[in-house]
């Protein structure tokens, strides 16, 4: 019973957000991949926003009936039928009645099972598709027979380009490069990456520091239109802000709208929390947080991060620089490819982490990531295991000292903001910096 009411409800919002957008008309954007689509949702608003009035998708609400929340402007309403109903009214009296609409909607469109994104194609049109990276091993594998078979369902999204809507394509993915093979010559297409030949190419990433020496975002160069610029983000770390920020101003680039404009919306880019975002920590600390999810792509690529970053040296004795410690759980949805997974993200924490670093591993399927640690030459001393985030967080309490860099990463259910949360500098504030922080999450075990 519970699931004929949801998928009537999702049915009822799906048929309200047809009836919304044709009398609307708003410009869509749907943004797919398995890396970085919201943090490329984010930039896409931010440079958005400095031109027209724009709506995203909050928080990740990009499944079967996310984007009809998104094209109504309504929450979610969990478990709660009351603000389903409201829900489904406030929809209605948005077709009924004239409002102020957004001119432009930028949705997140995620694959969780086989058939949501032709689901999502058979009734949603776009003015512009986004394709970031797909990566080894994407998450929500275990659900598809193959790997192609998951691809293939991603690039259904490419259907649902209007006629001379503009594609957009991470270049330096295999995978979501082939998908313009296929697309018809109505469809113009723009790519993005650090591929020589890329239409927006991107060059010299590197550390921003402030003049004290602690890192600070994350800094980079454009190559647009025969000018190189640069890009600055403060508050982030990661080449997924880099690649987020590259496929916007593409996308800027392929609307012919002002590239520098656009570069310096970036500047407001207003990045998700749990998205690689830096945070203070107690015992001047910093945090790295990317608590939002994790695949097997996204977390070697943190880790890269982590050992690219410098921590700060310590005043009074310049031999003594903070730890780099690694927070690492278990990476969910993979199948058969679990185990090996993991043990490969070891192998990359022990090359990254060195003989001083710190390894913390949360959950079961963590056991591989500190087999493949040990296995590559990383000392058990300096490894630490943990039943849950919660216990992880709090053996950090004691541990963290002045300077040190902590990066916490893991899938959705591990829960690794709690993590986060025990070592937060500025707790007062963890419901708007933290991940997963609505009362429905936190009823959760």
């Amino acid at each position: 019973m519970k699931f004929f009411l949801k998928k009537l409800v999702a049915y009822i919002l799906r048929i309200e957000s047809r009836l919304v957008i044709r009398k609307y008309k708003p410009k869509i954007i749907a943004i797919t991949g398995s890396v970085g689509k919201t943090s490329t949702k984010d930039a896409v608003f931010a440079v958005l926003s400095g031109i027209t009035h724009v709506r995203k998708s909050e928080k990740s609400y990009n499944s079967e009936i996310g984007l009809p929340l998104t094209i109504l402007g309504v929450p979610n309403g969990w478990n709660n039928p009351f603000v389903w109903l409201k829900n489904i009214l406030k929809g209605l009296w948005l077709f009924v009645a004239p409002h102020k609409y957004p001119k432009w909607l930028v949705l997140e469109v995620g694959v969780g099972q086989p058939g949501d994104i032709r689901r999502t194609a058979s009734w949603l049109k776009t003015d512009a598709v986004i394709i970031t990276a797909i990566g080894e091993t994407p998450a929500h594998i275990e659900f598809f027979n193959s790997r192609k078979v998951l691809i293939e369902e991603k690039s259904q999204l490419i259907k649902t380009l209007k006629k001379e809507g503009l594609l957009v394509i991470n270049a330096d993915d295999e995978d979501a490069l082939s998908m313009q093979n296929g697309v018809q010559e109505k469809h113009r297409t723009v790519t993005y990456g650090f591929r020589e030949g890329s239409d927006i190419t991107g060059s010299s990433p590197d550390i921003l520091y402030d003049r004290g020496g602690a890192p600070h975002g994350v800094i980079f160069r454009i190559d647009a239109g025969g000018n190189s610029l640069p890009v600055s983000i403060g508050g982030v770390f990661g080449k997924n802000h880099v690649y987020a920020s590259l496929a916007a101003i593409a996308l800027a680039s392929g609307l012919k709208f002002n590239v520098l404009s656009a570069i310096d919306s970036l500047k407001e880019y207003d990045v998700s929390p749990g998205r690689m975002k830096l945070l203070k920590g107690i015992n001047d600390s910093l945090i790295i947080d990317d608590t939002y999810n994790s695949s097997p792509t996204a977390c070697r690529a943190a880790l890269e991060t982590l050992g690219e970053v410098k921590t700060k040296e310590n005043k009074e004795n310049k031999e003594n620089q903070g730890r780099k410690i690694a927070v690492l759980g278990d990476m969910l949805q993979l199948g058969r490819h679990t185990g090996e997974a993991h043990k490969n993200i070891g192998v990359v924490a022990a090359r990254i982490l060195g003989k001083k670093g710190v390894l913390l591993t949360v959950g079961p399927r963590a056991k591989s990531i500190m087999e493949g640690a040990i296995g590559e030459g990383m000392k058990e001393k300096n490894i630490f295991e943990f039943v849950d985030s919660s216990g992880a967080g709090e053996f950090l309490e004691n541990f963290v000292k002045k300077d040190d860099l902590i990066l916490v990463k893991g899938s959705q259910d591990m829960r690794m903001e709690r993590t986060v949360e025990k070592i937060l500098l500025d707790k007062e504030s963890k419901e708007k910096l933290l991940v997963r922080q609505e009362e429905e999450w936190k009823n959760r075990i």
